[in-house]
Parts: C-alpha cells; structure tokens; sequence
C-alpha cells in the first residue's frame, strides 16, 4: 500500500547556530508548500531527528560538533529505507568538505548567503528526480576535487552507447527534456537510460552521476570548465 502524497514538503535544519537555524525556518514556513517539522544543533542529533521525523528534505551544516554534516548525510543515507534529500549548506562554494559531502549521498548545496527566493527554491527542486541543483557550482567542485582513479571503473564498460551519451550530458546538468531533445529521442527513452546509469553506477541521485562521471575520467577540460 502506498503512502499518501505530502500536500508541504517537510524540512528539518541541521546547524550549530540557532540565529542561522531561527532564519531559515522564518523563511521556509512563510511558504505555503514547505512546513519545518524539526531542527538540530549538531550532526548526532542530526541523525536523530531525521530518522525519527522522516523529512523529505535536510538542510544540513558541514561544520558541526560531535558530527559533522558529512558523517551526519552518511548515516542518515545508510540508516533509512527512504531517506530524505539533503542539502549542504555552506560558507564557502569551493569547499573541499562540500564536496566530500556530496561524495557522501548529499543532493547539492547552498551558500549562506543565498537570499529567500533561492533558499525557497532550492528546497523545491532538489525534492525532484530530474534536476540538478546549480548544476555548474557542483560541476566546477568535481572538477576541482575529484579523485581521479587509475583505471576506470568496472560499470563504464557496463554502459550502452546512449547511456554513455546520457551520463555526460546528466553530468552537465541538462534535464530528461533537454537531454531527449538534444539526443533526439523521446523523454520516456531518457528515463529508461536514466533508470540504467544509476544502478549501474550505484548512484542515488543526479549530483553523484556527476561525481561518477568526473572521477571515472569520463569528463574531459572542455565539459568540466
């Protein structure tokens, strides 16, 4: 039996200053479609709160005590059936904490400063499957921070021709429409060769198609500029 469908999108913050977690859910609950059902001081009570609340989306701290907001996403993402989205919120962009973080499940990031709309609508789009959340920002830290291996790993040869082509254009940030019209296929073909790439690379969402891609050595200067 399935769950019936959220008619708000329900959020739980996770940082360390009660002023940043105070402004946040000003913001949030002035939507209509966004409800804050929890907060936490810390990565531990984190992990907690999220497990015990079940939220759809986590804006979550990378420096916090006991745990940070790495650890936090990783035992979040491997301690429930269906865990949330979440969504690194952060000082600094090119950040190599932000970056571990997305290694670790999470579904982007936001810079501190981002004003209401974008805090707004961040939310909104990483609770979606076919969207990436500012998809050059994730881009330009894979570039900088991937681990390049020595040798590609065992799913690159597992893919088809169009999943290949499907993977590097995920990894630029298009969505299924943009990717079926610039393949000139149809959009549910793009899903089918969506619904492959993640199983065969193990990935959760689209950030980590991203960072599959760059540390298989898949995207070249030219696509990763």
């Amino acid at each position: 039996m399935t769950e019936p469908a959220r008619d708000r999108l329900r959020v739980v913050l996770a940082d360390d200053e009660r002023m940043v977690r105070t402004a946040l859910r000003a913001i949030l609950s002035a939507e209509p479609g966004l409800e804050v059902v929890g907060e936490a001081a810390n990565g531990a009570e984190a992990v907690s709160v999220v497990r015990d609340l079940e939220p759809d989306v986590v804006l979550m701290d990378v420096r916090m005590p006991e745990i940070d907001g790495i650890r936090a996403t990783e035992q979040i993402l491997k301690g429930m059936a269906r865990p949330p989205r979440i969504v690194v919120v952060t000082t600094f962009e090119n950040d190599a904490y932000v970056y571990e973080a997305l290694r670790a499940g999470a579904s982007g990031f936001l810079l501190k400063r981002a004003d209401a709309d974008e805090l707004v609508q961040a939310v909104q789009l990483v609770a979606r499957t076919d969207s990436l959340l500012f998809p050059a920002a994730v881009r330009a830290l894979a570039a900088e921070h991937a681990r390049a291996r020595p040798a590609a790993p065992p799913w690159v040869a597992r893919l088809t021709g169009r999943e290949h082509d499907t993977l590097r254009l995920m990894a630029e940030g298009l969505t299924n429409a943009e990717i079926a019209a610039r393949l000139g296929v149809g959009p549910a073909t793009v899903k089918t060769h969506v619904a492959g790439i993640l199983s065969k690379t193990g990935a959760r969402d689209r950030t980590q198609v991203v960072i599959a891609a760059y540390e298989a050595g898949l995207m070249n200067d030219r696509n990763g500029s």
